[in-house]
């Protein structure tokens, strides 16, 4: 499964579902968000209980404020339609991988 987009439109709808969900917030710019995306996509393809959404800040700025974004990227984690859990930051796959486990 690859990577999805979502908005502030359909932000709420999107991560409602009960598998875990990361969300991506990110910027064209940003440079260590460039970094982490292809990451992402691997990741996206190897877990299929796992739904990665990639939410563009400057396109969608409502959400973000929303869950107090400070910095990009900022990766989170929901289930249910519940935030359990937040990293900012560029990180390795393989620490990306037990974090998301770890929740799994």
């Amino acid at each position: 499964m690859a990577t999805n987009k979502t908005s502030d439109s359909t932000f709420e709808d999107d991560i409602s579902s009960s598998n875990l969900i990361l969300v991506d917030f990110w910027a064209e710019w940003c440079g260590p968000c460039k970094q982490i995306s292809p990451i992402l996509e691997e990741i996206a393809n190897e877990k299929d209980i796992l739904n990665i959404l990639k939410l563009n800040i400057d396109e969608n700025p409502v959400t973000p404020q929303k869950y107090n974004v400070r910095g990009i990227p900022t990766l989170m984690l929901f289930k249910e339609g519940k935030l359990v859990d937040t990293k900012i930051g560029s990180l390795p796959k393989s620490s990306l991988v037990d974090w998301i486990n770890s929740y799994l």
